[in-house]
């Protein structure tokens, strides 16, 4: 069985009323602070590339996005 990845849980928690919700899922649900993280990485590598990034190597960059993000969780974690 494969390690479960550190995701942070969510990035933009909303406290919830009993019974409130949409259809089982709380108003919070979707992307983690490792998302966010990685988007924020992501964000940054891009931008260097300029207006060449239509032939950047796009896999390569978001697998080092999250690389950096786990990074940055891990780095959490120690505080």
């Amino acid at each position: 069985m494969a390690e479960k990845i550190n995701d942070g849980g969510p990035a933009f928690p909303i406290p919830l009323q009993p019974g409130q919700g949409w259809q089982g899922m709380a108003p919070c649900d979707g992307m983690t602070i490792r998302d966010y993280f990685a988007a924020k990485a992501m964000q940054g590598f891009v931008s260097s590339y300029g207006e060449g990034c239509i032939t950047c190597p796009l896999l390569d960059i978001a697998e080092d996005a999250y690389e950096i993000a786990d990074a940055m969780l891990k780095a959490r974690g120690q505080q």
